[in-house]
């Protein structure tokens, strides 16, 4: 099975904290934090439309300005998302250049943050100077005990929960609907390429279309186009694959305590990659605890009683330098019972 989501690192387990996540197939990205992230280069950065920021701390928004200067100019919306605070915090960023020269561009910044009971979002524009919009408030959204939903596509959604950092740091999972593949040996025996008809035919399924839904598509055979009509159900007998989706689990800047731990369980259960951070050894757990983070061997710990496939430990104290491959080996210990 082809994964529909590519995840990495921004940067090394030392660096700022940050992960990037391609959806294949598509020119879209999704960023969770805003971390230093030049690394990524300006076309990935334009790429992330939708950004879930944890919390505000420096090394997790310091790169807001990054992807600021690559979209200017650009005609695009970036939607950010997370804690209460971040409207206020993107606004100061924003206040902190003169705009007298962007009248004519076509950026524009909405941000939503969540609130216990309810969303307030606004929208910052280009053309007003980065004014913010008449700020509105919708109701929160229903969530699945402590976690919540804040963004939902037809291919997949993305759900938070509140973790205790001293201010709320929010984590995040990301969960595909189902996943289509595609068996092209049954196409390539029916006379039929792989293109991007196939893309139109996983956005009918992800829609909800019935399988009697009929839809005609442009065929291409070098230079010669046939116009096709096809039936869903039909294509998904013959060619699809329809299996169970992947998950993402992203975790930064939280305290171990049993109120955490409940939510981080739940967040990742049962992801197939779960990145979670672990600044400090076990042997330094009273730090680690003052500082509000977790140690390596309790962020495995989480993984195993989350079940999920493949722990990827991260956002490393500085004071390990040089001993990163301890609080590995901590951590991948704790996961697997050793």
């Amino acid at each position: 099975m082809n994964p529909s989501f590519s995840s990495y690192l921004i940067n090394d387990v030392f660096g700022d904290p940050g992960l990037y996540v391609e959806v294949r197939w598509s020119k879209r990205a999704l960023l969770f934090d805003l971390g230093h992230n030049e690394g990524l280069g300006p076309t990935r950065l334009l790429r992330a439309g939708e950004i879930f920021v944890s919390h505000t701390h420096m090394d997790h928004f310091i790169g807001f300005d990054a992807v600021l200067r690559v979209a200017l100019g650009r005609g695009k919306t970036l939607k950010l998302c997370g804690p209460p605070g971040l409207i206020d915090n993107v606004q100061g960023k924003l206040r902190g250049y003169t705009w007298n020269l962007v009248d004519g561009y076509p950026l524009t910044i909405e941000v939503r943050e969540f609130h216990e009971c309810e969303v307030r979002q606004t929208a910052f524009r280009a053309s007003d100077g980065f004014r913010p919009s008449t700020q509105a408030t919708i109701p929160m959204p229903h969530g699945d005990g402590p976690l919540f939903t804040v963004l939902e596509d037809p291919m997949f959604t993305v759900k938070a929960v509140a973790l205790n950092h001293r201010i709320p740091s929010f984590a995040y999972s990301l969960e595909e609907q189902f996943h289509i593949n595609v068996n092209k040996q049954k196409l390539h025996a029916a006379g039929l390429r792989v293109g991007a008809w196939l893309k139109d035919v996983k956005q009918h399924i992800w829609q909800g279309r019935s399988d009697d839904f009929r839809f005609t598509v442009a065929l291409y055979d070098e230079h010669r186009r046939e116009d096709r009509e096809f039936v869903l159900r039909e294509v998904k007998e013959q060619f699809l694959t329809i299996s169970r989706g992947q998950k993402i689990a992203y975790v930064v800047d939280a305290r171990y305590d049993e109120e955490n731990e409940a939510k981080i369980v739940a967040l990742a259960r049962g992801a197939d990659i779960f990145y979670c951070e672990s600044s400090y050894l076990d042997c330094d757990a009273e730090k680690a605890r003052d500082r509000y983070h977790l140690t390596a061997r309790q962020s495995g710990q989480m993984a195993r009683k989350a079940k999920v496939r493949d722990l990827v430990v991260f956002h490393f104290s500085p004071r390990y330098t040089g001993h990163g491959e301890e609080l590995e080996r901590e951590a991948v210990e704790a996961f697997h019972g050793t």
